[in-house]
């Protein structure tokens, strides 16, 4: 008789693809992803150039060491969606007045 596959339709299981856990990388995915929105999302003010300027860099970098270290593509689709909003808002947080705000 043939009896009907179930599939688990949930986040760890499209970052798990591969059937192994990955507890540091899908760690360090789902921390970009929400750098990513946070640098996105303060760009929405301008008042708040620095937080969208330092997160977004932060979330640059994390995502670099996540694309590094990553084991499946979920993880690396992941990555690159929070790569790229941190770099949208950090580089529209450079633009509304930088790093240090006029500091320097």
């Amino acid at each position: 008789m043939a009896q009907a596959v179930r599939t688990q339709r949930n986040l760890l299981a499209l970052l798990n693809s591969d059937g192994k856990q990955h507890p540091v990388e899908n760690t360090l995915a789902t921390v970009t992803l929400v750098l990513g929105a946070i640098a996105v999302f303060t760009t929405l003010s301008p008042g708040l150039h620095l937080v969208s300027s330092w997160v977004g860099l932060v979330g640059i970098a994390t995502g670099l060491w996540s694309q590094f270290v990553s084991s499946t593509t979920g993880e690396r689709f992941m990555t690159i969606i929070g790569l790229g909003a941190s770099a949208v808002g950090f580089y529209i947080g450079i633009a509304h007045g930088g790093l240090f705000g006029g500091l320097f």
